[in-house]
């Protein structure tokens, strides 16, 4: 009679009919080495992610991050010379495209998207973009009151290939 097999870390003590206990106590071995192989690739895993992890803590403030900031200024312009100029339009799926790879970028940053949304959403923040985007196109040259200096900057921003400019269609 075969003592009973136990799983664990030793070798059981077995005798074998057909030699199926011992595949069986062959693959516990096998089985609890790979257990602790495991163990080790998950713990490093673990640790890798929590060393990626880390640069996010030290993310500078969205409202000094250059690319975003100048993203949503160029974004503000565009929109600004859409509505007052009437023979410039939106280009939508170039703005839906160029709004989700922002959203990608500040991803790949860090950033966590509540973050990102309560910035958004932040009333100086707005006022902020909003006053840089009108002091860039009062020094391109458009007048408030005065349609066509929009849409001559608008179409200038179309012909030097800008951000702002890439979002944007002139009829004329």
């Amino acid at each position: 009679m075969s003592r009973p097999l136990t799983i664990g870390h030793s070798m059981p003590e077995v005798s074998a009919c057909h030699g199926i206990t011992s595949a069986v106590c062959a693959l516990t071995t096998a089985v609890t080495a790979m257990e602790g192989h495991m163990t080790k690739f998950i713990l490093t895993v673990s640790f890798a992610a929590l060393l990626g992890a880390t640069p996010a803590l030290a993310l500078e403030p969205l409202n000094q991050e250059a690319h975003i900031n100048e993203s949503l200024v160029a974004g503000r312009v565009g929109d600004t010379i859409r509505k007052t100029c009437t023979s410039i339009s939106a280009k939508m799926f170039t703005v839906l495209s160029k709004m989700n790879d922002l959203e990608d970028y500040a991803r790949e940053k860090g950033y966590a998207e509540a973050d990102v949304k309560a910035f958004l959403k932040n009333p100086t923040e707005k006022a902020r973009i909003k006053a840089l985007a009108a002091d860039y196109l009062a020094k391109a040259g458009a007048v408030e009151g005065d349609e066509e200096s929009y849409c001559k900057v608008g179409r200038d921003e179309i012909a030097k290939g800008t951000l702002a400019g890439s979002l944007l269609r002139s009829w004329k």
